[in-house]
């Protein structure tokens, strides 16, 4: 036992640099894991001598000799299904050959009754930009972009690359805006014309975590407002659904007998569009200007459907 712990200390220190203090009872726990059905049902013998217990592998026993299991066979068969949706996609030609081996070593290549649905568009015009953005990121490289709005208006903008996210089955991406010193600007893939390598310095990205960046948010839009407490009103019928599906991480049950929650974040476009998303089933109880503008847009859609259009048949 003395011998194991002085081994694994010294394992654990060369790995991270730190003495972890390893104890006799994480061994046990450890041996008793790997005796499982849950670990590798490793065959370990205990032999005595005298006071002390020696241990050894029975016989040649690794486990990287073990098969895999039902079970495991049938994760790797699903991971394959998710390495898949990458195939096409520039510069993942060597994605072909690692799916080719998996089901050939595994003897997976005649399945494909895959259980388990992935949110995807594949002619999605983004994916023709992912990869080498991806890249522009990885090797620190500015761009020049040319993004056309959905107004057809046609903008230039020098980026500094930092991120890139996917909302809402779109693609966006992150970066210091070279003209305006400070500011984080959000481009849309699918609305970019062009871009090119600028031959700018590289800036870091030392202030902001992109891991929290979104914590206040619904979607990708960070505006310069405050965080604001939002108070809803959902249907007895809609309400278990609400629960089991938070709107935000945020979100905290103030009323449960009157279906009252409460989200703290900034008020975006892709908030009010969640909670339109709901149509009758939600009320915006506060702050007031916020239910103003959810009140607006909803007489707005009444007068909408109030007229007939010419084009409507009768």
């Amino acid at each position: 036992m003395e011998d194991l712990i002085e081994a694994c200390n010294n394992a654990v220190y060369e790995l991270t640099g730190t003495n972890p203090d390893i104890k006799r009872r994480q061994i046990f726990n450890d041996i008793n894991y790997m005796e499982s059905p849950e670990g590798w049902e490793a065959p370990i013998d205990r032999i005595k001598d005298g006071k002390r217990v020696y241990y050894r592998y029975h016989n040649d026993f690794s486990i990287n000799k073990r098969p895999m299991t039902d079970k495991e066979m049938d994760m790797l068969t699903q991971a394959i299904a998710v390495l898949s949706r990458f195939k096409g996609l520039p510069q993942f030609e060597w994605m072909e050959t690692l799916l080719a081996n998996l089901q050939d070593k595994f003897y997976l290549r005649g399945n494909s009754d895959y259980i388990i649905g992935f949110e995807q568009n594949l002619d999605y015009v983004a994916s023709n930009y992912l990869t080498d953005l991806f890249m522009a990121i990885i090797n620190k490289q500015v761009l020049r972009i040319t993004y056309k709005t959905f107004a057809g208006i046609v903008k230039e903008w020098i980026l500094h690359p930092y991120y890139i996210k996917e909302y809402n089955n779109r693609w966006f991406l992150f970066g210091l805006n070279h003209d305006i010193k400070g500011r984080i600007t959000n481009v849309a893939l699918d609305r970019i014309e062009k871009f090119e390598v600028a031959n700018i310095p590289y800036i870091d990205n030392r202030d902001i975590d992109f891991e929290t960046y979104f914590d206040d948010v619904v979607g990708v839009t960070i505006l310069d407002r405050p965080v604001e407490n939002i108070l809803l009103r959902f249907d007895k019928e809609r309400f278990p659904y609400i629960l089991s599906k938070p709107l935000h991480g945020s979100m905290k049950i103030k009323d449960r007998d009157n279906c009252i929650v409460e989200i703290s974040v900034i008020p975006n476009n892709e908030l009010v569009a969640m909670i339109c998303s709901f149509a009758n089933h939600v009320e915006v109880l506060s702050p007031k200007w916020f239910r103003q503008e959810i009140k607006e847009k909803i007489e707005d859609l009444s007068k909408k459907y109030s007229t007939n259009a010419q084009w409507l048949h009768t």
